[in-house]
């Protein structure tokens, strides 16, 4: 595919996964999908969302979120610094997990606040967005870090109890399952429908705004017990919910109890959310029982 004066291409890194796929879908003309094994990009635009999703990887894989958060982004970044010398703009796909568990929070989370991260994961992706600022800034190259809220939608194959807490528990509601919740569900997240975010993305990665990082995000503190019983209702199922009380350590270490992101630097890009939660949660539950 060439580019065109008018149109940017952009290779895609994690094109076939849940975010960038819809991504990818949805500007399909204006993307390369590059196959998961290779480094090489195939234009000078870069967007880059390949990466592990959770902290548990420290109990059965401890070096993982290593080897691909930070040595085979670096093998990308190298590669296109090699291809395009400087000529060249990389768009990292980041996550709030960066922001980690603050001591003394302040919400909304702003993309000036300290990160302070605990887990794994949360760990390795903020030293990835270090390392790519020092990259850049060394090489003279332009970049920009998208920080993701909870990003929903039917098409995600991956949901577990480690991702996408939510949408993992909607298909138990569906089975009419009996659904245990920490702390009774009595805690906030900042949720986004995918094809919003697919939108949110394109706003803040052509943005001119003078900003290198954004946080994607409808910038809505949602209640999560108020979400399941939502999806109770409207789904007809007969699950009780219960609260869990064998919260693991490790839970309250690595992960903050509440998530609420601001997005004023996204709204200035001119981005409008289409889907509300409601409406998400509907086209869920709607596919799952279909």
């Amino acid at each position: 595919m060439e580019e065109n004066k008018d149109k940017k291409i952009w290779s895609v890194y994690g094109g076939f996964g849940f975010v960038l796929g819809e991504f990818c879908r949805t500007f399909k003309d204006e993307v390369i999908r590059i196959e998961k094994n290779d480094i090489a990009p195939q234009s000078p635009h870069i967007l880059y969302g390949i990466s592990t999703t959770d902290n548990y990887n420290v109990f059965d894989s401890p070096t993982l979120d290593i080897e691909t958060n930070l040595i085979h982004f670096m093998d990308v970044l190298d590669s296109c610094h090699k291809k395009y010398g400087t000529k060249f703009e990389f768009i990292l796909i980041s996550s709030w997990f960066v922001y980690g568990v603050p001591s003394s929070p302040e919400f909304p989370l702003l993309e000036t606040t300290q990160p302070d991260p605990k887990g794994f994961y949360s760990i390795t992706a903020r030293a990835r967005e270090q390392l790519l600022i020092s990259y850049c800034e060394t090489f003279g190259i332009a970049y920009k870090i998208l920080r993701l809220a909870n990003v929903l939608g039917s098409k995600d194959g991956k949901v577990s109890n480690k991702k996408n807490a939510l949408q993992f528990l909607i298909q138990k509601i569906i089975l009419n399952e009996t659904i245990e919740l920490y702390d009774n569900g009595e805690f906030f997240r900042d949720y986004i429908d995918v094809r919003d975010c697919a939108v949110a993305i394109k706003s803040a990665m052509e943005s001119e705004l003078p900003y290198v990082i954004y946080n994607i995000s409808n910038g809505v503190s949602q209640k999560f017990k108020e979400l399941i019983d939502w999806a109770i209702r409207y789904s007809g199922s007969k699950s009780l919910v219960m609260d869990k009380l064998d919260k693991p350590e490790f839970h309250t270490v690595v992960q903050s109890k509440n998530v609420f992101l601001s997005n004023g630097r996204l709204r200035e890009t001119g981005y409008v959310p289409r889907h509300s939660i409601h409406e998400t949660l509907m086209k869920i539950v709607d596919d799952y029982q279909n």
